[in-house]
């Protein structure tokens, strides 16, 4: 069984459907793998208990020929910033440390709708608010490359317990980057959709407020097939986010790179990357130019305003928002680990009109700039996995992920390279609005080439 712990969640999906093996025997192999690899991880804080006895049911019911959907009995782990029903939802934050829904997120159901059958529930930092996956209730998240450098964040859990075997498919959430930071750190592949793809019904963040464009729902996974998979599962409007989007979700494996006008960058003018992050982005140009894409050197106009925008928005009322999440999940000012919320200030009228107005401007701005191009190929971050808290005076390093939150645009990210640590380097795809087929066919082409995800010596 150790083959199958690292193959993609289509193919464990075919071999379950197919009865090459059984899902309680693909489930038991996941829980051993999580037993032995997280106690130096810290990924998965919560296991369901039920869930060998959904795997038998799985098989009972492809037995009866019944199919569930197309991820009939595959595990996957869920990250703990959504509802899981009759399932420990903490969000990270003290007040929740032993919350339990009654409901799932829409995106936690639609997986269960699917099949698929929930193994645990993956580490985030509070209220998913940091690029750093740590809180006060199970600390921080390792990189499974180095557990002395952390995972990422928010979706850190997601990502680390993916790369290192545990759970084959994960969903996080993507407000500055929490799903492609991770991706990019711990070597898996990850997609931010185009906002309003997802909705984030029963999420810590939910739908609403200034910065709505920001959080969007996306998965990660090792292998790019993975990220179509679960996208196609997960999308479209529940009756309830009143921003999701009813747009078609094109297939990524109908798109001819041929032809493409791609655009790359290697620095967004913050934050100088390093020399391998740079040439694995080049490498990446080279071999879509190799294909047949148009490419040309470069990046959307007044990228160096990212973070200020970004920051503005989340703390333009003061934090208010921030705050009454707080004080409805019971954690006290003095418990959050979000210290940002007892200093901040909010923005007087005529300063937030004028914050929104630029932020339009960007988007307008950006959007014009991208209508000369399909695909736009960049890093994710300026470097490789950080030691285990060293982040505030990185802040600029992860400006390069804030950009497409802004924009609202799909952005996927795969693994190309290594750094002279040993750790991964990713690069980010970008395509235009509701074109996620686009961005996830040059990843998958990127993963073809350059080989994706590689397995750590944990």
């Amino acid at each position: 069984m150790t083959d199958l712990i690292f193959s993609s969640a289509t193919e464990i999906a075919r071999r379950i459907r197919e009865r090459e093996v059984s899902s309680a025997e693909v489930v038991e192999a996941h829980l051993r793998r999580i037993a032995r690899v997280n106690p130096a991880l810290n990924a998965v804080v919560t296991l369901t208990e039920d869930a060998y006895e959904q795997a038998r049911k799985a098989d009972a019911a492809l037995h009866a020929g019944e199919l569930w959907g197309p991820l009939h009995g595959v595990p996957m782990t869920i990250k703990d910033s959504f509802d899981t029903a009759g399932i420990r939802s903490t969000w990270g934050t003290v007040g929740r440390r032993e919350f339990i829904p009654d409901a799932d997120a829409t995106a936690v159901a639609r997986m269960k709708a699917a099949g698929a059958i929930l193994l645990g529930k993956t580490n985030t930092s509070e209220f998913t608010m940091s690029f750093y996956t740590n809180n006060r209730i199970f600390g921080p998240t390792r990189n499974p490359y180095d557990t002395e450098r952390m995972s990422g964040g928010s979706s850190g859990g997601a990502a680390a317990i993916v790369a290192a075997g545990g759970s084959p498919i994960d969903v996080g959430t993507d407000t500055g980057g929490s799903v492609r930071l991770p991706a990019h750190f711990c070597g898996i592949a990850g997609i931010r959709p185009t906002s309003g793809r997802v909705p984030r019904t029963g999420h810590a963040i939910s739908y609403g407020g200034l910065a709505d464009l920001l959080t969007q729902v996306g998965p990660l996974a090792r292998r790019v097939e993975d990220l179509a998979l679960a996208l196609s599962v997960i999308c479209g409007p529940d009756g309830v986010d009143p921003y999701c989007t009813p747009m078609p979700l094109g297939d990524y494996r109908k798109v001819d790179l041929a032809g493409l006008r791609v655009a790359y960058f290697t620095d967004n003018g913050v934050a100088a990357p390093t020399p391998e992050t740079a040439a694995c982005v080049e490498r990446v140009a080279g071999a879509l130019a190799g294909a047949g894409c148009r490419v040309e050197e470069s990046r959307p106009p007044g990228m160096e305003q990212s973070f200020g925008l970004l920051r503005g928005l989340l703390g333009a009322t003061g934090r208010a928002a921030l705050k009454m999440a707080l004080e409805r999940a019971g954690t006290g000012l003095d418990e959050t680990s979000l210290a940002v919320v007892r200093t901040a200030t909010a923005l007087g009228p005529q300063a937030l009109d004028l914050l929104l107005e630029n932020v339009d401007r960007f988007r307008s701005e950006a959007l014009a700039w991208f209508q000369s191009y399909d695909l736009l190929i960049a890093p994710v971050n300026a470097v490789p996995a950080l030691p285990v808290g060293e982040i505030e005076e990185r802040i600029a390093d992860f400006t390069y992920t804030m950009t497409h939150n802004l924009t609202g645009w799909p952005s996927a990210v795969v693994r190309v390279g290594i750094s002279p640590e040993g750790l991964p380097i990713g690069v980010q795809f970008t395509a235009q609005p509701w074109r996620e087929d686009m961005a996830l066919a040059a990843a998958a082409y990127a993963e073809a080439i350059f080989g994706g995800w590689v397995k750590p010596q944990l």
